[in-house]
């Protein structure tokens, strides 16, 4: 676990200094950090649908998750009750920097496969990239958005604390088919936070994030 601590205190590290920085940036300064930000996004989540998508079974695994995740996300109304619960830390915008923020730290391949390796394998190599690859995106997003960011922190703990314990409870239910149909939609998600991060569309990504459930239920299924 000691990996997961690294990348979290990567995070509050990183969040403090976006912080200080963003109470010296003009308004230009934050629009273009913010288009930074999102062109990164758009990136990363590309590479990752893409790499992972020539890995993949079931070519329409992804198509099935995204609908089926998107009903059940819209259902519970997730982003509604997400934005009702960070109203009171600053409104639209810091539920905003927090789902970006949640997106970009938990669903990338790193931050899904570091717990499984140091659970199964005892290598943290995926964790300490991720963890500084994470202090410089909370610089960047802390610099847009604030503190607030930090507490993504929190949630990064509460997912990668649960995934290396399902790690060590199902270690032979976990395959690379796996981990590749969580990646290819993982990638969907974060490409579209980048969108809404250029304000190029407004899509409900909260709801969409029990699609990250389908592919493990689908599989388990399947074989």
């Amino acid at each position: 676990m000691w990996g997961t601590f690294f990348n979290v205190g990567m995070i509050f590290l990183g969040s403090a200094v976006g912080s200080i920085f963003k109470k010296g940036l003009g308004d230009s300064y934050h629009q273009i950090v913010m288009q930074a930000l999102g062109l990164c996004a758009l990136m990363i989540g590309l590479n990752s649908t893409l790499t992972n998508m020539q890995k993949s079974q079931l070519p329409v695994l992804f198509i099935v998750s995204l609908v089926t995740g998107g009903v059940i996300g819209q259902a519970l109304k997730l982003e509604d009750r997400f934005e009702q619960l960070t109203t009171h830390l600053g409104g639209s915008r810091a539920s905003s920097g927090l789902s970006t923020g949640i997106l970009l730290f938990c669903v990338g391949s790193l931050s899904i496969l570091g717990p499984f390796e140091a659970a199964l394998n005892h290598n943290y190599t995926y964790l300490l990239t991720n963890g500084l690859l994470d202090g410089i995106t909370s610089i960047i997003l802390a610099s847009a958005y604030g503190w607030v960011i930090a507490l993504c922190g929190v949630v990064l703990l509460i997912w990668q604390g649960s995934l290396y314990l399902c790690a060590l409870f199902f270690a032979s239910a976990i395959s690379p088919a796996l981990m590749a149909e969580v990646s290819i939609v993982g990638g969907i998600l974060i490409f579209v936070a980048g969108l809404n991060i250029l304000k190029l569309t407004k899509i409900s990504v909260l709801n969409l994030l029990p699609s990250l459930l389908i592919p493990p239920l689908v599989l388990l299924f399947w074989h």
